[in-house]
């Protein structure tokens, strides 16, 4: 049996719900009442702060299906990184950009090939565990403490599934951050390099949730909506990222890589059920 609650909100009101099938714009209450604190967390990472942005999605897909919710972000997240790649266009390491990105290409191409194919649980599930799995690496001291610089091979690699689970489930931190926190860039030029990658990554998306029919007239509506308190969290985001110690901002890196991966864990083994 489908869970009402993994239907599209326009189906819903086939339910019971009270939200006409016309309506240009979602407009469940519950749907903004968790939308609304998941695209200022999403802002806020888009300032400097990678990785909390993840949380954004899973939120919005607690009364979306997740590819819904992702295509919904994604307009937003375009707008975002326009302003974040601007304010950090002088801060990025251009060896990692060059292997990064190609790797992105291929993930994606990838995603869109596989997209019908694997559940959204799974792709959580996956990417929680490695995300766990590395920051315990890190924080039981198997991470060299001297910066290293990897192969190229491995900036392939680890953007490729980077761009895979940014598109399927925007969860594309875990795998990128398990390729550059090692490097421990300054913080500034981790913050930047981090920005234009995924900066890149989103338009590359675009195509794919195009030919998959997830921007809808509703879906793009909604990130209208949405997109002054987007923008207006972007630059608490930058505001705060300038403020906070190098040794601190990795300190809540790890931490808060550890808290989404549980997350996103958590919410893959209760969509298997």
């Amino acid at each position: 049996m489908v869970s009402i609650r993994t239907l599209p909100l326009y189906a819903r009101a086939r339910s019971g719900s009270t939200l006409p099938p016309q309506m240009s714009v979602i407009s469940d209450p519950l749907f903004y009442l968790l939308a609304i604190p998941a695209i200022t967390i999403l802002g806020i990472g888009k300032g400097g702060f990678s990785g909390i942005g993840m949380i954004a999605t899973p939120l919005m897909a607690l009364v979306l299906p997740p590819l819904q919710a992702a295509a919904i972000v994604q307009p937003i997240l375009v707008v975002q990184d326009a302003i974040s790649a601007y304010v950090y266009r002088r801060h990025f390491d251009t060896w990692n950009l060059k292997v990064l990105i190609v790797g992105g290409v291929i993930g994606v191409g990838l995603a869109w090939l596989v997209a019908l194919h694997v559940s959204d649980a799974q792709v959580r599930i996956m990417v929680g565990s490695i995300g766990v799995a590395f920051v315990l690496y890190t924080w039981l001291g198997r991470i060299p403490a001297e910066p290293k610089r990897p192969w190229a091979v491995a900036g392939v690699f680890w953007g490729a599934l980077t761009g895979i689970t940014s598109t399927l489930a925007q969860a594309g931190a875990p795998p990128f951050q398990i390729f550059m926190l090692p490097q421990k860039l300054d913080k500034l030029t981790l913050v930047g390099t981090t920005l234009i990658f995924f900066a890149a990554l989103n338009w590359m998306k675009l195509v794919p949730y195009f030919a998959l029919g997830q921007f809808t007239a509703q879906n793009l509506a909604t990130s209208a909506l949405l997109m002054p308190l987007a923008i207006a969290a972007n630059f608490l985001g930058i505001w705060l990222v300038r403020r906070v110690r190098t040794e601190t901002f990795y300190k809540i890196a790890y931490a808060l890589m550890f808290l989404i991966s549980l997350e996103l864990i958590r919410s893959g083994v209760m969509g298997l059920q």
